[in-house]
């Protein structure tokens, strides 16, 4: 028995060897696109003006590398640990971890099929042996026992690949999966910092409401006073009470809006609402990162995660036209065993009880009603879709890159404008006030002087948030760093650098 199982081990061992070539396209990654920029002009070197009302100046710095943890460029220890806790405790980001040790261990298990399979058998039988089914007289017959034991193997030898293109199907979506991680990662660091940004603003736009509240009640307590010494008519003192009437009803719309945006954060960092215990954000604790990344447009699309992973269904659909071909060709399969046979328990694998055998068979599709040509058609044809989604998902990404910094040029113009605006309203509501109080204006003017200090202080605080929230797009948009992640992991670890 040993020599018959090691010639069948050998035999094995030669044949799962001889594998043929894997019929199919073999994938290559596309090329980059061929462009030099990302908008129709030429990127400043800077955005904003030294010592101009813009805010800080920026540097747009081409190839520069991002860190995976851009968001602690903003320089703000509350932001970094929401972030930070966002990233170990969100529900949806666990789901995507989870999905991706899913598709690993499919490819994992798929693996299987390369290898020959081997089952351990064993059997005892009663049997009862008559002379009549041998054609001898009748007679009482013979009881006993049959008792087996044996190793079977089998393997289907993977001659045209299709065993091999199966697992680089399932290699492909786990890299998809990985990709889709990858970009679940970037996209709730940016909402958390989007959205604590949008807090920020929200304070600010509350706070300088309750200032304006604030002014316009005192205003009112002077046309009162006025009003009783018929001073001015009672028309006035209404429309000075329409205007904080309706100052005072903006006030609990943006309080709403930032209780929303509190349970926001809340859920993004994995807690309920009750317990989440935040730190509140202020836009006077956030620093404007001055150097900004702009990577070449060839490394794009190997930065981006949405990009990579409809590069990995590209691949896994190139693979499926492998496996769809094969499943037309022959399909070879060698199995063999090796084991003892006796009536006794006791006699198994003694001398003279062992038992091998060996073949092979060969299965050739002939008839399926076309159902293999077809399913090899529409295997092409999901190439083929997958082929134009990609371009699809390139151009988007190369058109969410243009329309940050299209946007970032022209948000430290528009903060510079708002706080122009902003100085000449409180100048224009100074001097309305002053006038109004020497007799030498009407309340009219007094009223629209109000009115658009008003606005532009609550358009100056959203403006100021804006660029906040478009430098973290900016980052997002160019990939997040995901690249540096483990990088930056081992640097973060008890006694990293020693």
């Amino acid at each position: 028995m040993n020599n018959s199982t090691a010639r069948l081990a050998a035999v094995l061992a030669i044949t799962s060897l001889a594998g043929g070539c894997a019929v199919g396209p073999d994938f290559k990654r596309p090329p980059p696109p061929e462009v030099r920029g990302y908008t129709a002009r030429p990127l400043p070197a800077s955005i904003g003006a030294a010592g101009g009302s813009a805010g800080p100046v920026q540097h747009l710095v081409p190839g520069m590398d991002i860190s995976a943890q851009w968001w602690t460029l903003f320089h703000s220890p509350p932001l970094n640990h929401l972030v930070e806790r966002a990233l170990k405790a969100n529900p949806s980001l666990q789901a995507a971890q989870a999905t991706l040790r899913q598709a690993q261990e499919n490819a994992y298990a798929a693996e299987g099929a390369l290898l020959p399979a081997v089952n351990a058998n064993a059997s005892a039988t009663r049997m009862q042996v008559r002379g009549a089914q041998f054609g001898l007289p009748a007679s009482p017959g013979s009881l006993f026992t049959v008792y087996n034991a044996s190793v079977s193997v089998s393997y289907g030898l993977d001659i045209f690949g299709a065993a091999r293109r199966t697992v680089e199907v399932l290699q492909a979506e786990a890299e998809f999966e990985r990709f889709q991680l990858e970009g679940a990662y970037i996209t709730l660091a940016a909402n958390v910092v989007t959205t604590a940004v949008q807090e920020a603003s929200l304070r600010a736009q509350i706070a300088a409401t309750r200032d304006i509240i604030d002014v316009q009640s005192q205003q009112l307590g002077l046309l009162e006073r006025q009003l009783n010494v018929g001073a001015v008519s009672g028309s006035s003192v209404l429309a000075q009470r329409t205007a904080l009437a309706q100052t005072r009803a903006a006030l609990p719309l943006l309080e709403k809006q930032l209780a929303l945006l509190r349970n926001q954060l809340a859920a993004l960092a994995g807690s309920f609402p009750s317990e989440a215990e935040l730190d509140q954000f202020d836009l006077s604790t956030l620093e404007l990162p001055q150097d900004l990344p702009v990577s070449l447009p060839s490394r794009l699309v190997e930065q981006r995660p949405d990009v990579r992973a409809s590069e990995s269904l590209l691949h896994a659909a190139s693979a499926g036209i492998g496996v769809a071909t094969a499943n037309m060709l022959p399909q070879f399969t060698i199995s063999g065993g090796a084991g003892s046979v006796a009536t006794t328990a006791g006699s198994l694998f003694k001398p003279g009880s062992g038992i091998w055998n060996l073949g092979a068979s060969l299965a050739q599709p002939l008839f399926r009603g076309g159902a293999l040509k077809h399913e090899r058609r529409a295997a092409v044809a999901a190439y083929d879709g997958a082929a134009a989604q990609y371009r699809s998902v390139v151009l988007s990404a190369f058109q969410d890159v243009a329309n940050v910094l299209d946007a970032l040029q022209l948000d430290a113009g528009i903060l510079q404008a708002q706080t122009l605006a902003a100085q000449s309203a409180t100048e224009s509501l100074d001097i309305a006030r002053k006038q109004y109080q020497a007799g030498a204006a009407n309340y009219l003017a007094l009223l629209n002087a109000q009115q658009a200090y008003q606005q532009t202080v609550i358009a100056l605080a959203q403006a100021r948030a804006v660029r906040y929230a478009d430098t973290a797009a900016l980052f997002q948009a160019l990939g997040g760093g995901w690249w540096n992640r483990e990088q930056a992991q081992a640097a973060s670890q008890p006694g990293a650098g020693k």
